[in-house]
């Protein structure tokens, strides 16, 4: 009898704290401070839904449900053109973009867009803190900081210039390239370019040789944002190539780049799990 009470006990504590686990998580009972959701208003503009009444859970649930991380499928959308290149004291510029129509319906500030590879946070549509573009939304804005501008080619645009383009997937979607963060790791120059009839090989060069060891032939590669092939891979010169068929050099601006031209590379994010792994195994193990 001793021992079935314990049982029952034990049971019950269990389910009691799986209760209590389950309302933590759906946030119920869940306090402290958090900003309210954006909300429209007339007139243009946004305010914060809920302020410091808003209950505990509720904000919680919009924590959870608010905070999506990035991410792109490396299938190029299209290009947009760049209206204007701001620079302020050469540690931060202003870039704004003019997409096809219909590109930014639905857009809000703060979404993610992916430009020439580099994740960046839209700080206003149509030259206004509107809160969600609409079909007929022509620009977007973007601030770019020091590190994005040492660290990618957004800091050599010209106006008039074009640039691709992704906005950020959502559950659903199809992934038909690969993963892709938008975390650019290195430029690469273009060293050769050689055409046939149906398609283009092109030869890179990495401005960071030591990443080379993550560019393995057949295995993916983040060149502009474009999802791609790796071909032969050079690991002494740093260099590897890849092919591109027409409806790439028709979609994306890497149809119009040639010799001496740089483009933003990020490397295959398995990949580069898988290697530093068995690196430091190897390592460990004086292999």
């Amino acid at each position: 009898d001793a021992r079935a009470m314990m049982m029952t006990s034990s049971v019950a504590s269990v389910a009691t704290l799986r209760a209590r686990s389950s309302a933590a998580m759906r946030g119920g009972g869940v306090g402290g401070a958090g900003r309210g959701a954006r909300v429209s208003r007339p007139g243009g503009g946004c305010r914060r839904a809920g302020g410091d009444g808003d209950g505990g859970g509720r904000r919680a649930r919009r924590r959870m449900r608010g905070a999506p991380r990035a991410l792109f499928t490396g299938l190029v959308q299209g290009k947009a053109r760049v209206e204007a290149f701001e620079t302020l004291d050469g540690e931060f510029a202003r870039l704004t973009l003019g997409f096809p129509s219909g590109t930014l319906d639905g857009i809000r500030i703060g979404a993610s867009v992916a430009v020439n590879g580099t994740c960046l946070t839209v700080t206003r549509v149509d030259g206004v803190d509107a809160c969600v573009g609409s079909s007929a939304s022509k620009t977007a804005s973007f601030d770019l900081i020091v590190e994005t501008l040492r660290a990618t080619n957004l800091g050599q645009l010209q106006v008039g210039g074009e640039v691709n383009y992704e906005r950020s997937a959502r559950v659903g979607d199809e992934i038909g390239g690969h993963t892709v963060s938008g975390h650019v790791h290195c430029t690469a120059s273009i060293t050769a370019v050689e055409d046939t009839e149906h398609n283009r090989k092109v030869v890179f060069k990495l401005s960071d040789v030591g990443l080379i060891k993550y560019v393995l032939p057949k295995g993916f590669i983040s060149v502009d944002g474009c999802s791609l092939t790796v071909g032969e891979v050079n690991k002494t010169t740093g260099e590897f190539n890849v092919w591109l068929i027409p409806e790439t050099l028709r979609v994306t601006v890497l149809g119009n780049k040639s010799v001496g031209d740089d483009v933003n590379l990020e490397i295959e994010s398995q990949t580069q799990v898988i290697v530093d792994t068995i690196e430091r195994y190897m390592a460990e193990r004086g292999m």
